[in-house]
């Protein structure tokens, strides 16, 4: 009973918390006129991605590598299946050319280096390392703005600067101790269950952690920023493969220990990476039919893995 409740208040505790940590970023961003692609993809994208960070490196730092790693597994796909999906039932959403060009293709390429190093069952320190100086890259990448982008000045500012920042460590602090509850509880529900590490990572944690991103998103949309959503989502999943797997190796997570998850799982990240891309490339934008069939991607894989 515990253990369920700790999980679920651990989840809660990282919702709101994560709110008040991007909510503050953002503020504090466009306070710098910091540019509404850099909001988007950086900002929000790492803001949004905190909370599988610290629940990630937690799991990792106390030997339960399987569970960050499902959850960055579970995160991806989340993001461009269920999220982008709910987003997509609610108003079509369009890619810019930038996007196309670069910011999706990164998305890309940084899931299938993630995958490409995890896929022998380990993640270790020297894998960390190389990710951490790929996210740095990645970052200076995202950040380079073309002609069209400027600074976005619809959203006026509405509260000080320094109100941000308090605001985002409030958050940050939230977040990490909903991170402790969340993996403390969850690591007790599998082995109650009987269930793998791996797999509580990818649906329950994965999806809790994914709320940022999920409220972001459905809030973006029904506002008509769809080009938010979008950088928020490629930005996310940046952020999960570099920084949240570079965090966990640099801690020493080892041997995952799930072959089911480095198997299957990491194979179904690929294909839904793939398979958002060439939706959204294929007409500039996210129809309600492409929404639907992400949705169903993300149930049937997530109904597969349970059983592999």
């Amino acid at each position: 009973m515990y253990a369920a409740v700790a999980v679920v208040a651990g989840l809660a505790l990282l919702s709101y918390s994560g709110g008040w940590l991007v909510d503050g970023a953002v503020s504090l961003a466009r306070s710098l006129n910091v540019s509404s692609v850099v909001i988007g993809a950086v900002v929000l994208g790492f803001g949004t991605s905190a909370p599988e960070l610290v629940v990630s490196t937690i799991a990792a730092w106390q030997g339960n590598p399987a569970l960050g790693v499902g959850n960055i597994v579970g995160s991806n796909v989340a993001n461009l299946t269920l999220i982008l999906g709910s987003a997509g039932l609610i108003t079509a959403v369009n890619l810019t050319p930038s996007v196309i060009r670069r910011q999706a293709p990164l998305s890309t390429v940084s899931v299938a280096l993630f995958a490409l190093l995890v896929i022998d069952g380990t993640l270790s320190r020297t894998d960390g390392i190389i990710l951490s100086v790929l996210l740095v890259g990645a970052i200076l990448l995202i950040s380079l703005k073309t002609p069209s982008e400027g600074v976005e000045s619809s959203a006026p500012m509405q509260i000080s600067a320094l109100k941000s920042l308090f605001k985002a460590i409030g958050g940050l602090i939230g977040v990490l101790a909903g991170a402790h509850f969340a993996v403390d509880g969850a690591t007790t529900l599998a082995e109650r269950w009987g269930l793998s590490g791996g797999f509580i990572g990818f649906s329950l944690v994965a999806v809790g952690t994914s709320l940022p991103e999920l409220v972001t998103a459905v809030v973006a949309a029904r506002r008509g920023e769809t080009g938010l959503i979008i950088g928020n989502l490629f930005g996310s999943n940046v952020f999960n493969s570099l920084a949240v797997a570079g965090a966990m190796g640099l801690v020493g997570a080892g041997k995952i220990g799930d072959p089911s998850l480095t198997g299957f799982g990491i194979g179904a990240m690929l294909v839904v990476v793939v398979l958002a891309y060439c939706l959204g490339v294929r007409n500039a934008r996210i129809s309600r039919t492409d929404a639907l069939l992400l949705l169903m991607v993300y149930a049937t894989v997530t109904a597969i893995l349970a059983v592999v």
